[in-house]
């Protein structure tokens, strides 16, 4: 183990597709009701995950409480930095959802909630974090392979 894995945070990934199949639920009801309040509290959620931590999270503290006992240690942990990433991602289509569906122009909180709800259960059926692959594509960007410049 490298001297980064021991001081980077790590998460369990069966953890992270819990709170995504939780969101999935939750961002569902908001559009299927037509109700913004599912939304406030999912993008309160997305909050607590992007200041303190997604294990801190309500979602992340139901998995390693509930869920996690019954299902012993991960095979591998995953660097909490991407989905960290995503859930801030996700706290900023929460945000603009709620603007949209307290404002009045419910299309913008219908279509915002529709995409944060599609990455939610892409991440949570299959497995595939776009938040989190967003995150790594940045990170590239940021600094360049000294192998491939010249």
């Amino acid at each position: 183990m490298s001297q980064q894995a021991a001081v980077t945070p790590q998460v369990d990934p069966r953890g992270l597709r819990f709170a995504a199949a939780l969101t999935t639920v939750v961002l569902a009801l908001t559009l299927i009701l037509n109700n913004p309040w599912p939304l406030a509290v999912q993008a309160v959620v997305f909050a607590v995950s992007v200041v303190f931590g997604v294990q801190a999270s309500p979602y992340g503290q139901l998995f390693k409480r509930l869920v996690r006992p019954r299902l012993g240690k991960p095979k591998e942990l995953e660097d909490a930095a991407p989905p960290r990433f995503a859930q801030l991602v996700g706290l900023v289509f929460a945000v603009l959802g709620l603007i949209g569906y307290f404002s009045g122009v419910e299309v913008l909180g219908v279509v915002a909630t529709g995409f944060a709800l599609v990455a939610a259960f892409v991440n949570a059926a299959v497995g595939l974090c776009l938040g989190c692959e967003a995150y790594l594509l940045i990170q590239r960007i940021r600094t360049p392979n000294p192998a491939t410049t010249t």
